[in-house]
């Protein structure tokens, strides 16, 4: 028996209910997955409210990571215990253990934590869709991308800069814009107090832009239109404020024979040839160091309510994960070995650093209030401590203090010897 989130009927957060279920062994072309972490996603809160009807009782969910428990027959391209992630559904991401097709399923490579691939497989694929096939993007293309400090917006910053393409993104707060401008978004406008139209028609000389990438809906519209260039188009790709009104193809008429789609991931992803393909271009920008998902809250998978009305009160940044602490603070092999080799190599900087300054700053020091250097010359128990006890008499120096410890000899040991000899010395010689 393992756990997961499932929906009886359709509603507000409390709806989703953390349950027993059974999961069985996996079926021909399936994968049984044990998770590791779970991403959210708007989507959710639709399936969840009814909006996006699902035969219900259901579970919830499209994205996940985790390693594969077993597969069925038929299934020669995964293994178990081969670590996976998946984006493009089929429902039921909310949940300890699931089966599911097992060509839904992408190899994360090592070098990419879990968590990390939880958080981009819908969201980086999304923006991977909308910037490489929806409109291919190109250096010096100039775009209006609205929440661009949301979860897909914060990719989609990275990804611009990756591309050299200027990007102006709405948001809804000052700190908002910060997040935004340091992921990668060149021009910020705060919609709350800011005519977006005017700021973009302002930064652009009046021209508008080529493209809009609108998941808000509702609260933009006919903004975005009216944003747009002779013959641009408006992708509409979200509705977290709402659907906006039926479109009049009119008013694409009379703004200068504009373009509207309202594409899915699911349409771009359909095929697994397709799938990987985008996987391995999202994989590359990850490991080249170009995109970084901005993971700013973590939940537990049986709270997964709390996490809805975070996201729907507008109370998130980045990327949301639910989860097992321990599972999300986990990180690949690959990484968790680079994080061991920057650590040490770190660690050794720093002893070589401090070395150093031992060495080298006894004037520093001094003037610091330690001990004063001592002149050349003059020995070492003459060099009075500002640190000694009043009327403690000074520490002779001892006829052996440079004799080399025996193990410490050998052909290019002579500072060791004489560190390790001063160190055997004051243990063989006590204060008098």
């Amino acid at each position: 028996m393992t756990k997961a989130i499932r929906i009886h009927a359709p509603g507000g957060p409390e709806a989703l209910v953390w349950e027993d279920v059974t999961v069985g062994d996996p079926g021909p072309g399936e994968a049984r997955v044990r998770h590791t972490a779970v991403g959210l996603n708007y989507i959710d809160t639709y399936h969840r409210s009814g909006a996006y009807k699902l035969p219900l009782p259901t579970g919830i969910g499209q994205e996940a990571a985790g390693v594969v428990e077993a597969v069925g027959a038929g299934v020669t391209d995964l293994k178990p215990g081969q670590r996976v992630a998946y984006g493009t559904g089929p429902i039921g991401a909310y949940s300890e253990v699931r089966t599911m097709p097992a060509d839904r399923l992408v190899p994360v490579p090592d070098g990419i934590a879990d968590r990390d691939a939880a958080a981009m497989m819908l969201k980086g694929l999304t923006v991977q869709y909308l910037f490489r096939q929806t409109k291919r993007l190109a250096a010096g293309d100039t775009i209006l991308f609205h929440a661009a400090a949301g979860g897909v917006g914060l990719i989609a910053c990275q990804w611009a800069r990756a591309l050299g393409v200027t990007m102006i993104g709405t948001v809804g707060s000052d700190e908002k814009a910060a997040l935004a401008r340091a992921n990668g978004c060149a021009h910020t406008i705060v919609y709350t107090r800011e005519n977006f139209v005017d700021r973009v028609k302002a930064l652009t000389g009046g021209k508008g832009v080529p493209v809009v990438y609108d998941g808000v809906g509702k609260d933009t519209y006919p903004g975005s239109l009216d944003c747009l260039s002779p013959r641009g188009l408006w992708v509409l790709f979200g509705a977290s404020s709402g659907s906006p009104p039926a479109l009049d193809m009119q008013m694409l008429a009379a703004r200068g024979s504009l373009y509207a789609t309202r594409p899915t991931l699911f349409s771009y992803a359909a095929s697994r040839a397709e799938l990987l393909a985008m996987a391995q271009e999202m994989f590359d920008l990850m490991l080249a160091g170009k995109l970084k998902p901005e993971i700013h809250q973590t939940f537990p998978l049986s709270k997964a309510a709390d996490a809805h009305r975070a996201l729907q009160g507008r109370q998130t940044t980045g990327a949301t994960l639910l989860g097992w602490a321990g599972a999300l603070r986990a990180r690949s092999p690959g990484a968790a070995d680079q994080t061991a080799r920057v650590a040490g190599v770190a660690a050794a900087g720093r002893g070589a650093r401090a070395r150093t300054r031992r060495r080298r700053s006894p004037r520093r020091r001094a003037r610091r209030g330690g001990r004063p250097p001592r002149r050349a010359g003059t020995p070492r128990s003459a060099a009075p401590s500002p640190h000694r006890a009043p009327g403690r008499a000074s520490r002779p120096a001892c006829p052996r203090a440079r004799r080399p410890s025996p193990r410490s000899r050998g052909p290019g040991s002579r500072s060791r010897s004489r560190r390790n000899g001063r160190r055997d010395a004051r243990a063989r010689c006590p204060r008098p």
